[in-house]
């Protein structure tokens, strides 16, 4: 499975970006994609997971209530819309494909990545 992930730039904080993570190659083995980030001198972090299957969504504590993720299937893209943006977002986003349905926030689940999108919060 190959991974594009776009969408990231340069937001105002309480501003909004949506990412995109496009699925290539043999898509038919994804059963979940999560969306990690890592600052600069931070470990990469879990953000959020959805299941192709049927939608199911995992949130980190800190993006709850202000990112979603979705997903078209169609498309084989997911999407991660992050809203009320903080500073603290700043980062660089990844994308990542699991085989597991149950991978949630367990980034060693994850066998795909994709090349990351930065993510730059101004206060």
């Amino acid at each position: 499975v190959q991974l594009q992930a776009s969408g990231g730039g340069l937001v105002q904080a309480g501003g909004s970006l949506r990412l995109s993570c496009a699925a290539s190659g043999r898509t038919s083995s994804s059963r979940a994609v999560g969306w990690f980030r890592q600052a600069p001198g931070k470990e990469r972090g879990f953000v959020a997971a959805i299941r192709w299957s049927d939608g199911n969504q995992y949130y980190a504590d800190s993006v709850k209530g202000r990112f979603t993720i979705s997903r078209d299937n169609a498309k084989n893209t997911v999407f991660l819309q992050m809203n009320s943006l903080k500073p603290e977002d700043t980062a660089v986003y990844y994308c990542a494909s699991s085989n597991n349905p149950f991978a949630s926030s367990v980034i060693k689940a994850y066998a795909y990545w994709g090349q990351g999108t930065l993510v730059t919060v101004s206060s």
